[in-house]
């Protein structure tokens, strides 16, 4: 386990930012606590480690973690590590998952470069990350056992991630460390949580096992996948919090929800994937953006009756109502150059770097921008603001259908 008492080991560096995180005129913290939310999806998760990068060089440490599949891996990181050693440590498990110059210099080739990097990377695995389950690859009828039934183990993942998480650190609940896991029996989403109960290593490798690639992982009684299967875009932990509390909320995106029409089978399988794991990212914001105006709304409703004509059954109902305030900021990141289909396998030093800066320099700029430092209206109880590609969009009151 990686104690707090070494210093943390500098990697050689996986990202080459040219610019630096900006200054924050006035401490977001005034608008109640820092969330950040990360997707699922594999070497798309380097975007993720520039986006905190960013908001720790401008000392804006998140007290909420929450991650599924790479991003439970990356949100690890931060609850598992103190905040002087966290970047340090994202450098290093990445600088791991590269795939070594040899790979790299393929993916760089014209015509099946990419393909046959990404092949390489199918048969030999990562060495940090996960090795060929030979008696997989022997017949898909072998019994193999429910929690090694996957073409790979991870194993190797494990031991990089006890060198890299401090588990007595992420018990201290400083962040708050949520994961989202499917469960295997009953198809329903879980989320295992550091305010509720202590987490181990096996709650992170069962946040990022994806099926039929890697086999599921028991805790306690139940076998666990991906949450990514269910819910790849765990930002509704957020809203359905038991105890909702005044937020600014950073939702990163690493699938794109928009995209051109596909023209070609290569466009069609990642358009596909896209869609698949953005999970219908924008209707559920959306629909939750409905859910707390309304909550305001009988808030409001209930404030206006005076107390002596509140009744019983009208105390019940003003239950329902919430004055909370949450700014959304949703990142997304871009499509890299030359990407397809296979892009969440793509653990080249060039992929890793390319993205790992997008999520710096797009965070930077919205960092810099801060626009939930702008007046809004009590009505407005879930203000979203998007950024892509240096565009800023703000939302706050809808149409409640």
């Amino acid at each position: 386990m990686a104690k707090q008492t070494r210093k943390a080991k500098r990697a050689p560096s996986t990202a080459l930012n040219t610019t630096s995180a900006p200054t924050l005129s006035r401490d977001p913290r005034t608008l109640g606590q820092i969330v950040l939310v990360l997707q699922g999806g594999g070497a798309l998760g380097a975007y993720q480690a520039g986006v905190y990068q960013a908001m720790h060089e401008a000392g804006l440490e998140p007290d909420w973690v929450i991650g599924t599949s790479i991003g439970a891996i990356n949100a690890a990181l931060i609850a598992g590590n103190a905040p002087e050693n966290r970047v340090a440590r994202m450098h290093e498990f990445w600088r791991r998952m590269d795939r070594g110059p040899i790979s790299d210099m393929m993916s760089r080739m014209p015509g099946m470069g990419s393909a046959a990097a990404n092949m390489l990377t199918m048969t030999q695995g990562l060495k940090g990350f996960f090795t060929p389950n030979p008696l997989a690859f022997a017949g898909a009828h072998i019994p193999l056992g429910a929690e090694k039934a996957g073409y790979y183990s991870t194993a190797a993942l494990e031991k990089t991630l006890n060198e890299l998480v401090d588990f007595d650190l992420v018990a201290e609940v400083r962040p708050r460390l949520t994961v989202g896991t499917a469960n295997v029996r009953t198809s329903e989403m879980r989320y295992f949580d550091t305010r509720d109960e202590t987490l181990s290593i096996k709650h992170i490798m069962a946040s990022g096992a994806l099926p039929p690639a890697f086999p599921a992982v028991r805790i306690g009684d139940e076998l666990y996948w991906d949450g990514g299967i269910l819910s790849n875009t765990p930002v509704e932990a957020v809203f359905d919090d038991t105890n909702r509390k005044n937020s600014l909320i950073f939702a990163v995106h690493i699938w794109n929800p928009n995209g051109e029409e596909p023209t070609t089978l290569n466009q069609v399988f990642n358009r596909q994937k896209d869609l698949q794991y953005s999970s219908r990212a924008a209707n559920h914001i959306r629909r939750q953006q409905q859910l707390h105006q309304l909550r305001h709304v009988v808030a409001q409703l209930g404030r206006a009756i005076p107390e002596s004509d509140r009744t019983p059954e009208i105390r019940e109902l003003m239950k329902h109502g919430c004055l909370v305030r949450m700014h959304v900021v949703r990142l997304l990141a871009p499509a890299i150059h030359g990407e397809n289909h296979a892009k969440d396998l793509d653990f080249s030093t060039t992929g890793i770097r390319a993205r790992w800066n997008a999520g710096y320099e797009e965070t930077a700029r919205v960092l810099k921008t801060a626009p939930w430092e702008n007046a809004y209206g009590d009505e407005d109880g879930f203000v979203l603001h998007e950024s892509s590609g240096g565009v800023m969009a703000t939302t706050g009151h809808v149409e409640l259908d």
